[in-house]
C-alpha cells in the first residue's frame, strides 16, 4: 500500500494541464492514479473553477476542459469531507492563509499525511506545522 498524501488543486492541475506539468508533479500523479490521494470536498469545486478559467484564458477548449473535469470527477470524486471549520479558521489566521488553503493543511494534519502543493504560502505553513511537503516546494 502506498503512503496516502493530501493534494491541493494547484498541484493536481499539473496532472491535467500540460503547460503546468513537471517531473516532480508527474511522479506523484502516477502514484495518485494507483491510489487516490486525500482531498477535502472543496477540491472538486476548485478543480471545476480551474478548468473553466483555463478554457476562458485559451489554455484549452471548453470541450477539452469538460473532458478533463470528467476524468477528475471519476478518479477523485471521493473526498475526506470538509473538516473542522474552527480548526481551519485557526490555521488560516495563524499562517495568513485563505480558508481554502487552510482546509488542505488541516486535512494533512488530521491524517498525519504529507501535502502536495504548488502554493508557496501553503507550503511554508505546512512546513511550520511539521507537515512534509511533496513536490518542487518540498525541498528546504
Amino acid at each position: 500500500m502506498l503512503t496516502p498524501f493530501v493534494v491541493d488543486a494547484s498541484f493536481a492541475a499539473s496532472w491535467f494541464l500540460p503547460d503546468e506539468a513537471n517531473p516532480a508533479t508527474t511522479a506523484l500523479g502516477r502514484q495518485a492514479a494507483r491510489e487516490p490521494p486525500l482531498m477535502p470536498s472543496l477540491f472538486l469545486h476548485e478543480m471545476r473553477s480551474l478548468f473553466v478559467m483555463a478554457a476562458r484564458r485559451g489554455r484549452g477548449s471548453k470541450d477539452d476542459m469538460l473532458q478533463q473535469l470528467d476524468v477528475v470527477e471519476k478518479l477523485y470524486g471521493k473526498h475526506a469531507g470538509s473538516g473542522d471549520g474552527l480548526a481551519i479558521a485557526r490555521l488560516a489566521f495563524k499562517h495568513n492563509l485563505t480558508s481554502y488553503d487552510a482546509t488542505y493543511l488541516a486535512l494533512a494534519l488530521d491524517h498525519e499525511a504529507p501535502l502536495a502543493t504548488l502554493d508557496k504560502a501553503l507550503a511554508a505553513a505546512a512546513k511550520a506545522e511539521g507537515v512534509t511537503v511533496l513536490g518542487p516546494l518540498g525541498a528546504s
